[in-house]
Parts: C-alpha cells; sequence; structure tokens
C-alpha cells in the first residue's frame, strides 16, 4: 500500500483523510466463466460513466476505542464495516493501534438501480481512510477489502479500464484493452426506477450451454474492444441483457431493443442487479444528433423515463437535445442509503 499526501491534522491529534469513487452504468456482460485454471467464477464487465460518485471523509480519532466508530448517514452499514475493515489493515501496515473515528459521506449515486451505489461508498471509504494513515491503497488491497464488506463489489476501483470482473472474488480475470470503443449512451430506469432487491432474485444454476453462450460473447467482446467495433460491443451487451432477463423479467425489455432497432443503435444494456438501463450508439454513425433525438421521442411514447445521455470518450461532455424524465423515488430495501433512485437530468 503505497504512501499518499499527507493527510490534514486536526485538534487533539485527530488526523482527517478523504476519498471519491465513481459509479457505473450497469453492465455490458454478466455471466459466469472459467478463470485461468479453469474454474468457474460469476463475472462482469460494467459500462463507465463519468459523472455520479460517492465521496468520503474519515476523521481519525486516536487514542480512542475501534469500536468508537460513527458513520453519517447511519445507514451506511456497508460503508462502516469497510471503514473497521481498513481501520485495522492501515494500522497494521503503518504498526499504529487501531482507532476509532467518524465517516462522512456524500453523494449522488442513485440506489438500487444497479449503478454499483454501495461500492461506490465503500471504494470512497476505503480510500479515505487510508488517506488518514498516509496511505494509497492498491486497487487489489481496495477490492479484498470491498469484498469483505459488501460479499461482492464492482470494479470501481479500477478507474473505468474494461475488465472481466470476479465481483464476489474481486479479482480480474481478463483485462480486455486500455478502454472501451467510444459510445453514445442514452441512459433509462425500467420498472419506474423502483429498487431491485437482488437477494429476493430467483438462483438459476447455469448448464453447459449458459457456460459456452458466456465464453462465446466473452470472446466477441474482447474482439469489439481491440478493433474499436462499437456494432459488435452492442451485440454483446444485448445478448446478455437477454440472457439477463430470465431473471430480471423487464416488461419494458422487448420495447427498449424494438426502439433501438428503429432508430439504428448498436444495441442496449441492462444492469443485472437494477433497474438502469442504456442504448449504445457509435458516435461516428451518420446522423447522431437525430438518433439520439429519435430514441428519446420513442423511449417517451413507451413510457420508458430517460436520464440521462453521456459519452464513454470524455469525462465532461454530454449530448444536448434531450429532455430529462424523472425516475421515481421509491423507499429502499434494508442495507441501501436513503438517496433518490432518480439519475442527474440533463
Amino acid at each position: 500500500m503505497p504512501t499518499a499526501r499527507t493527510a490534514v491534522p486536526g485538534a487533539g491529534g485527530e488526523v482527517t483523510g478523504t476519498g471519491h469513487a465513481p459509479c457505473h452504468h450497469g453492465e455490458i456482460l454478466q455471466g459466469v466463466f472459467a478463470d485461468d485454471e479453469g474454474r468457474r467464477c460469476a463475472g462482469l464487465v460494467t459500462l463507465p460513466m463519468a459523472g455520479p460518485g460517492s465521496g468520503a471523509e474519515f476523521v481519525r480519532r486516536p487514542g480512542t476505542a475501534p469500536e468508537a466508530l460513527t458513520v453519517v448517514p447511519a445507514d451506511r452499514t456497508k460503508a462502516a464495516r469497510a471503514a473497521a475493515l481498513a481501520v485495522a489493515e492501515c494500522a497494521e501496515r503503518t504498526g499504529r493501534p487501531p482507532c476509532g473515528g467518524e465517516l462522512r459521506l456524500t453523494g449522488d449515486v442513485p440506489v438500487g438501480l444497479g449503478m454499483g451505489s454501495s461500492t461506490s461508498d465503500v471504494i470512497a471509504t476505503v480510500r479515505a481512510v487510508a488517506d488518514s494513515y498516509g496511505l494509497r491503497p492498491a486497487p487489489g488491497t481496495v477490492a479484498r477489502l470491498a469484498v469483505r464488506a459488501e460479499s461482492a463489489c464492482d470494479p470501481l476501483m479500477l478507474d473505468g479500464r474494461p475488465v472481466l470482473f470476479a465481483q464476489r472474488e474481486g479479482r480480474v480475470l481478463e483485462v480486455l484493452g486500455p478502454a472501451l470503443p467510444p459510445l453514445v449512451v442514452v441512459g433509462c430506469a425500467l420498472g419506474g426506477g423502483a429498487p431491485v432487491d437482488t437477494l429476493s432474485l430467483p438462483v438459476r444454476e447455469p448448464g453447459d450451454s449458459d457456460l459456452r453462450a458466456w465464453e462465446r460473447m466473452r470472446a466477441r467482446l474482447r474482439r469489439a474492444v481491440a478493433t474499436g467495433d462499437v456494432r459488435l460491443l452492442g451485440q454483446v451487451a444485448t445478448a446478455s441483457a437477454r440472457r439477463g432477463q430470465r431473471v430480471l423479467g423487464h416488461p419494458e425489455f422487448d420495447a427498449l431493443t424494438g426502439i433501438a432497432r428503429r432508430v439504428g443503435a448498436a444495441g442496449v444494456q441492462i444492469a443485472h442487479s437494477g433497474a438502469v438501463a442504456g442504448v449504445l450508439f457509435d458516435p461516428a454513425a451518420p446522423g447522431l444528433r437525430h438518433r439520439v433525438r429519435g430514441c428519446l421521442r420513442a423511449l417517451d411514447a413507451h413510457a420508458i423515463p430517460a436520464t440521462r445521455t453521456f459519452t464513454t470518450f470524455t469525462t465532461t461532455k454530454e449530448l444536448p437535445d434531450g429532455s430529462a424524465h424523472r425516475g421515481v423515488d421509491r423507499p429502499p430495501g434494508p442495507d441501501t442509503s436513503r438517496r433518490p433512485t432518480r439519475l442527474p437530468a440533463l
């Protein structure tokens, strides 16, 4: 765990550290894959999204008991576990006794849409605790602590690189390349933006035909990244989303794929653990703005709330021309933060 910048000391020996983590926009590919030793692992490839994220500030209080650790908001139980784990890790690495402190979380990642809100909180927390010790945790360390804190995590600690990631083990199965092909994404929320309780979803044991299908998708996605083929990436994302409907069963799925075909999109992607979805466009396609506007009109006609139109090849640029529709606030499930399930508008 390399050394970070010097954290800010405060009164009474307190030291404050800060951390941040992004979110994502659901998955491009999700399934079960073979690792280098041929062992089956659940894995996924997420779609990066600049903008929303979680921020954390940790005030370390040397001399207090490790149990004297508070979190604001108090319902962020996964982040609280991550803070305790990170304190123990950093104390051991620096030779200091573990202590308590206060963790404060801020952010605007919607909950329950499958955008990695809990992982974003957890990663920001680990980074803030480490910063208070003057450390900068390596991605592998962050992933290990995140899995211990929440049983599974998204690869947000890797800062947007396209990887096939074993979310329950916190390790990279394959680096697909330096970056995804450029995409324009018209985001939307299925099911009225209602949070998805992943623990209540049926568990379907994959068969050999499922495993072969996922490996074919993996190979095609690898080729799409290597060649910059947006159309091929869209085909993989759509096929993965279609398989995910065996569990999620979004009633709008056929309408969404129909819209994508009519407006000449490359495909669609849907979060495997939520309601966020995206219609994927090649930014080099002729008449892009006309296609995007047509997509937004069609989503509105099918009562599918549009959220944000964004690109994957810049951190700031977004496409105008689309009025944003807000998702509906819903009560969160157990162990989720009380943030709205709506995405930021255009």
